[in-house]
């Protein structure tokens, strides 16, 4: 019998390492979402979120669509699901959030990405924002952005003084690739602002390394979910047919697990490193083969052409990407006195191609093309944005690669304790 006690002190303190760490204050939160729009993981987040929101202060659910037809109908569509599977839900935890005080929280922001200044016109949700943000409280207002920027661009713009009321936990990669004027306006004009930039590190979240085959993507709706309730079945019939993606989970994830004011801490969210230098290429040229950029880099193309007379910041010309993915288009816009300039951020290592159009006569045609490394944030340019003490992003060291994803060990490594955890919740609505 004495021959067992190491086995099981060794289980006990393997599970003491997994387990969950308390939160010292429940947190306020705000979401920032493309819902509705291209990419339909966010679903699946927000159904993540609705199940667990006896966690947090809910205090904004705001439709960010940057690119795509997103709205926040799409939110309170995903709210009146959760509102016929609440009875059930409340049997196991009381203070769950009334869908009455969720739907009143919810906005809509901007449509679309923002001009080359980064923001434009205020929104209802970009108001919401300031409105939250400048609320009497001891906590900070923790802003969990899942798609574009443009809102909190905005808010910062026209409220400024919120900078120092607000954190944020943004999802970058392919949001910032969308999101790269409002990316550059922030980090340009607020780099004291407390930032966690996920450009990759979320990615190990739906990863399919070392998972066991029950906890896979293509097999845990089968297993834990299996259309239960309303949002199980909504789970499956619209999202990937239940196959699990969730790529912005991890900022729920952060927030659950833990002291949130410590990112290099080990959590379910992620573990992230301090950074004082976001890259930022400019060109005055058009790129060829020998050009390696750095991935989520901020890459600006300027270009001359014709004097018009346009209003300064207005879109005039188009660059089409071709990529491994297909062909993307992306509006470039006029500074004034013959001045054109676009930006764009790489999301992934790759070679692509480019060409830059325009129906304004005498504009030239450019083409070029570039290498893409998976060297995040590379090397130091004296262009790149000076971040200050408070701006954290995935971590460099190699054991955290997640294969070609930057710290994606980080939270791959929590992942079935993640989905067992939720399982449970899932049994609740049976």
């Amino acid at each position: 019998m004495n021959k067992l006690i190491p086995v099981i002190l060794l289980v006990l303190f393997s599970f003491k390492l997994s387990a969950q760490k308390p939160v010292p204050v429940k947190p306020r939160v705000l979401i920032s979402t493309d819902i509705g729009g291209t990419d339909p993981d966010d679903n699946q987040s927000m159904a993540h979120l609705l199940m667990y929101n006896n966690l947090f202060h809910v205090e904004g659910l705001v439709s960010s669509p940057s690119y795509g037809n997103g709205t926040k109908g799409e939110i309170l569509r995903m709210i009146g699901l959760y509102e016929k599977d609440l009875p059930k839900l409340q049997q196991h935890v009381k203070n769950f959030a009334s869908p009455d005080e969720l739907r009143a929280v919810t906005k809509q922001g901007r449509h679309g990405a923002a001009p080359y200044k980064g923001y434009d016109q205020p929104s209802e949700g970009s108001d919401w924002i300031i409105k939250c943000a400048k609320k009497q409280s001891d906590q900070p207002l923790w802003i969990l952005v899942w798609g574009g920027l443009e809102d909190l661009a905005q808010a910062l713009h026209d409220a400024p003084e919120i900078r120092n009321r607000i954190k944020v936990y943004f999802i970058g990669g392919p949001n910032k690739k969308w999101s790269a004027n409002s990316y550059a306006y922030i980090a340009q004009h607020f780099p004291d602002l407390w930032f966690i930039e996920s450009n990759s590190s979320y990615y190990g979240f739906f990863s399919s390394n070392k998972v066991p085959d029950s906890l896979s993507n293509q097999n845990y709706y089968k297993n834990y979910i299996r259309e239960v309730g309303y949002l199980g079945k909504d789970y499956k019939n619209n999202h990937y047919q239940g196959r699990v993606k969730m790529g912005d989970t991890p900022s729920l994830l952060y927030m659950m697990d833990g002291d949130p004011l410590d990112p290099s801490r080990e959590n379910w969210g992620g573990s992230y490193e301090k950074f004082d230098s976001s890259p930022r290429i400019v060109f005055n040229r058009n790129t060829t083969i020998a050009d390696t950029l750095t991935v989520y880099s901020i890459v600006e193309f300027h270009f001359k052409g014709p004097k018009i007379n346009i209003p300064a910041d207005s879109a005039c010309f188009t660059m089409t990407v071709q990529a491994e993915i297909g062909e993307q288009k992306w509006d470039g816009f006029y500074l004034g006195k013959g001045d054109y300039v676009i930006r764009y951020s790489p999301k992934r290592t790759e070679k692509l191609s480019y060409k830059v159009t325009s129906g304004i006569p005498g504009f030239r045609e450019q083409k070029g093309e570039f290498v893409v490394d998976n060297i995040w944030p590379g090397k130091a340019r004296v262009t790149n944005y000076r971040l200050g003490k408070n701006w954290y992003t995935d971590r460099r060291d190699p054991e955290l690669f997640d294969g070609i994803y930057q710290g994606g060990e980080t939270v791959r490594k929590w992942r079935s304790n993640i989905l067992l955890d939720w399982a449970k919740r899932w049994e609740w609505l049976r």
